[in-house]
């Protein structure tokens, strides 16, 4: 189980570090725009990124 936590772990650094590396300029700015964004729309996103990510897991898994 903690090898599996570690591999998701380290995948989401990688594909997190992926654009700030490839294209700098553009990962600023999109940083900017998510800052002006109002809290219950970024609350509400993240909601929906878990649990398309808690889908995926499901199918991936069974």
């Amino acid at each position: 189980m903690w090898d599996d936590l570690l591999a998701a772990t380290a995948l989401v650094l990688v594909f997190e570090g992926m654009l700030p590396f490839l294209s700098p300029r553009m990962y600023r700015q999109a940083v900017e725009q998510l800052a002006r964004m109002p809290d219950g729309f970024l609350r509400r996103f993240g909601l929906g990124l878990m649990l398309a990510g808690l889908a995926l897991l499901y199918i991936v898994r069974h």
